[in-house]
């Protein structure tokens, strides 16, 4: 390697370190503050550089967090999971699904929530933002096309099949995460596994 492509590597790096932090800034200070309650210098500071390197990084404030949303969702974790860790088990690959699902949505519980707060205030968020669910979406209907074709699961709407599973799935997400007193009587894995198992058990041949 040249000590110009070391250098060019080396930049990469500071920069996505430095994105890195202004982006867990943002999202730690709106969670706490709400988005309107936060400015760019607030955040610049948290994370230890200058408002002129946030604006140099992300443009505007509505950026950043989009730009965090982005990074920190799960549009590449599920892929990477439907790509790796299907088996062709219904039941197994739905529990699969359902358990990283949860886990990505419990660990970025502030982000979600400072989506669903502030996001219908800012222009084109939602749209933009969108394309997590979207892709998942995309996901489980081609993994139910493929398993009705191979015979393990029944004849059914996939679109409509997979639009329950992420909507059971994400009300339970929304749940656990405003700490709803209902959820407090059964272990939340519990839960995953019992839901999972009559979803898997409705669609089976």
């Amino acid at each position: 390697m040249s000590v110009r492509q070391g250098n060019r590597l080396m930049t990469a790096h500071n920069k996505s370190d430095t994105a890195l932090k202004l982006m867990t800034a943002a999202v730690e200070l709106m969670a706490e503050k709400g988005y309107n309650g936060v400015t760019t210098q607030e955040i610049a500071e948290l994370a230890g550089y200058s408002e002129k390197t946030l604006f140099r990084h992300f443009k505007s404030k509505q950026n950043l967090l989009e730009s965090a949303f982005h990074h920190f969702h799960y549009a590449d974790e599920m892929k990477d999971l439907f790509k790796n860790r299907i088996i062709r088990d219904l039941h197994a690959d739905l529990l699969t699904i359902a358990r990283s699902y949860h886990t990505i949505m419990f660990r970025n519980r502030k982000l979600i929530m400072i989506m669903l707060k502030d996001g219908g205030k800012l222009p084109g968020f939602h749209e933009r933002t969108h394309k997590h669910p979207q892709q998942l979406k995309s996901l489980l209907i081609e993994y139910f096309r493929q398993m009705m074709d191979e015979g393990k699961m029944i004849d059914t709407d996939p679109e409509s099949t997979a639009l329950a599973f992420i909507y059971m799935n994400y009300g339970a997400a929304i749940g656990r995460m405003n700490e709803d007193p209902i959820l407090s009587s059964i272990s939340f894995d519990k839960l995953i596994e019992d839901k999972v198992r009559l979803f898997a058990r409705a669609l089976l041949p």
